[in-house]
């Protein structure tokens, strides 16, 4: 981890409740029965295990509560998550408790064509109670950026979209705060219309990054029927609310390639995943 006195790794207790998991059942549609109590977690779901306490007179003027990790402050206003990488060592029991530690692996501060810029990557390890090697290890990518949002909306005609497997979904207000609530994240661009629209510039509530990683992994468990071993991710472009997701997936040498288009067909976000054989 990242250690330079003012940014320390931060080790908590989590508990993989048997409400919470249901909670996520609930939100993603499915029986909440299905879901008991030593199950192993289903891939994906592990970011209840990555919410934080953190105190509203510490979140940042965005609303981004840092995970439990405090973000450096730099002077930026925005911040949107680049990706993430996510390996599967073990299962985490539903029920069981977990030690999770976090921290900054990596600041870098640089300028391109639209002006400076920051990149914040923070590391995380969950393992069992008693164990000492992770369940699950992740790295996550976030980009700090000045003043209000860039985002310009052109009219284009729909790309058509070709893969192997595809499936749409629609994200509305009540998944986007059911999914916010159950991480704790109060990030106001995925909560607040008002702020995403008239300060950040964007058309509409923007899909959480967290959340189009679970609705890909939750395609690849459910529709493809793949255990993940590992993945990663890469945000190109927002998802906004209310508006039609293409979710695609290809196979791809020994894994699959997933993909989240928008409703023009645009690339969104990107995943190479590697699978465990049955």
């Amino acid at each position: 981890m990242f250690d330079n006195g003012e940014y320390q790794p931060v080790t908590r207790s989590e508990v993989c409740s048997l409400s919470a998991a249901r909670r996520v059942a609930a939100m993603l549609d499915l029986p909440t029965e299905s879901i008991s109590e030593g199950d192993p977690l289903p891939k994906g779901w592990h970011f209840l295990l990555m919410a934080a306490d953190t105190r509203r007179s510490d979140l940042r003027s965005d609303g981004f509560p840092g995970l439990g990790v405090p973000m450096p402050d730099l002077g930026f206003t925005r911040l949107l998550l680049g990706g993430r990488s996510t390996a599967y060592h073990t299962e985490i029991p539903v029920g069981a408790k977990v030690i999770r530690t976090s921290g900054i692996t990596s600041l870098t501060q640089k300028s391109n064509a639209s002006g400076p810029m920051a990149v914040v990557i923070i590391g995380h390890q969950i393992r069992l109670e008693g164990a000492t090697e992770a369940a699950v290890t992740e790295t996550q990518t976030y980009v700090l950026l000045p003043g209000q949002s860039r985002f310009k909306e052109s009219v284009q005609a729909v790309q058509p979209i070709t893969a192997a497997r595809t499936q749409v979904v629609v994200p509305d207000e009540t998944l986007l705060f059911q999914y916010s609530a159950l991480g704790f994240n109060s990030h106001k661009i995925h909560i607040e219309k008002s702020y995403a629209c008239e300060v950040e510039g964007f058309p509409d509530l923007v899909v959480n990054g967290g959340l189009t990683t679970l609705l890909l992994t939750e395609f690849a468990r459910r529709e493809l029927k793949l255990d993940l071993r590992n993945f990663s991710m890469k945000n190109v472009a927002p998802l906004f609310c209310g508006r039609p997701i293409t979710l695609a997936a290809d196979p791809h040498g020994e894994g699959w390639t997933l993909k989240a288009y928008d409703d023009t067909g645009k690339l969104a976000a990107e995943m190479e995943a590697n699978v465990n054989e049955f």
